[in-house]
């Protein structure tokens, strides 16, 4: 299996001090978690059904996640696109309500602070950042701000994440208007007599929806959620190995603040207008980038055994030269065997290209391939 990132590392790490408990943290243990530090909060890595159960669970039925460690920050204001925009390298101006983008906080040689979802949410900008980040993001975001734009931390409030083929008939039944959205939309509901704002967007492939609550009625909705046929509990083992399956990237190990968008495959999320622009940290080293194209990539690395090379661990060329590291990899269970990421010289990164794997001191050989590994199911209409 896959195994959970370090949990030294940001996304994992865990802070000095108390670790932090979400609102479903006594769900968790009622539901027979195995708890463990995750981004200073204490969470279940997997409960009864296993962290291999839970993965395929949720590729063929629903799973849900507790994702309260996440942060939600809404910004208020005239002029919040804008502002934001000198932050990141997104259009949010055009945003439609109801409307999202992914998008990165970047620093001025182009690397990501964070990656984010920014959801135009009509009267405020909702964002959704990395739980290890919040505080730090929360901070760059306010220092940055000109006078009349306010940033809300709405650190009471929860995020569940229902995930995987089944969810969409468990929403048709339980908000029969938020089953309509397509992906990388989002509107206010209502579920089982709690307001909602609900998205259809997640974190694993497949089709699902993301739903913020008040932490006081998080346990409610949860439980109402699990009732349903279709819905198991699910992990952060199995959320790990579901995302680097779709191939994912987690902030911490795939990108920080020493890789750029374009390094990391992540062109996509920056629109024309941005791209001609510019106007937001790092502009001229992430355009420079566009332009002539990066010295390394983020690419796909399928090892040809079945022994998965895990993060850290050395990439070779054909010729025994040191040529990148694994940033994430483990065992996919959808897709039958090893699959990682990593960086790796440029000239190295077309698909099928030739690779050595340092794996307890032997080279091992694998070769680049295309992601998502496991085919995406997103419903686009």
């Amino acid at each position: 299996m896959g195994s959970l990132p370090d949990q030294n590392a940001p996304e994992g790490g865990n802070p000095q001090g108390p670790l932090k408990k979400t609102p479903l943290h006594a769900l968790q243990v009622e539901l027979g978690g195995k708890m463990v530090p995750f981004a200073g909060y204490e969470m279940a890595v997997n409960f009864p059904l296993g962290v291999l159960g839970e993965h395929q669970h949720t590729r063929a039925a629903a799973g849900l996640f507790d994702v309260s460690h996440m942060g939600q920050l809404r910004l208020h204001g005239a002029g919040r696109a804008s502002a934001l925009e000198s932050l990141l390298p997104a259009d949010i101006a055009s945003l439609a309500p109801g409307a999202m983008r992914y998008s990165q906080l970047t620093n001025e040689q182009g690397g990501i602070i964070d990656d984010l979802i920014v959801t135009n949410a009509g009267d405020y900008l909702f964002l959704v950042v990395n739980g290890a980040n919040k505080d730090g993001d929360l901070a760059h975001i306010t220092a940055a701000l000109p006078a009349g734009i306010t940033v809300e931390h709405r650190s009471g409030d929860a995020l569940l994440a229902l995930q995987g083929p089944g969810a969409a008939a468990v929403m048709a039944r339980l908000a029969p208007d938020a089953e309509k959205l397509l992906f990388m939309t989002a509107m206010a509901s209502n579920i089982g007599g709690v307001d909602c704002y609900v998205s259809r967007s997640g974190y694993t492939g497949e089709d699902g929806f993301e739903v913020s609550m008040p932490g006081a009625r998080a346990a409610e909705l949860a439980a109402l959620l699990l009732a349903a046929a279709e819905v198991e509990p699910i992990g952060l083992g199995a959320r790990d190995s579901l995302r680097l399956e779709a191939g994912l990237c987690l902030h911490g190990h795939d990108i920080d603040n020493t890789t750029t968008p374009i390094e990391a495959g992540l062109n996509w999320s920056i629109q024309k207008r941005r791209r001609t622009e510019g106007g937001f940290p790092g502009d001229a080293i992430i355009q420079a980038q566009l332009r002539d194209g990066p010295a390394r990539k983020r690419v796909g690395v399928l090892p040809e055994g079945r022994a998965p090379a895990r993060e850290g661990t050395a990439i070779l060329d054909a010729q025994g030269a040191a040529i990148g590291a694994i940033t994430s990899g483990g065992f996919g269970p959808s897709f039958g065997g090893p699959v990682a990421m990593g960086y790796v010289a440029t000239p190295h990164a077309k698909p099928d290209s030739p690779l050595g794997l340092v794996v307890r001191g032997k080279t091992l050989p694998a070769h680049v391939a295309k992601m998502p590994f496991v085919p995406a199911r997103y419903h686009r209409g």
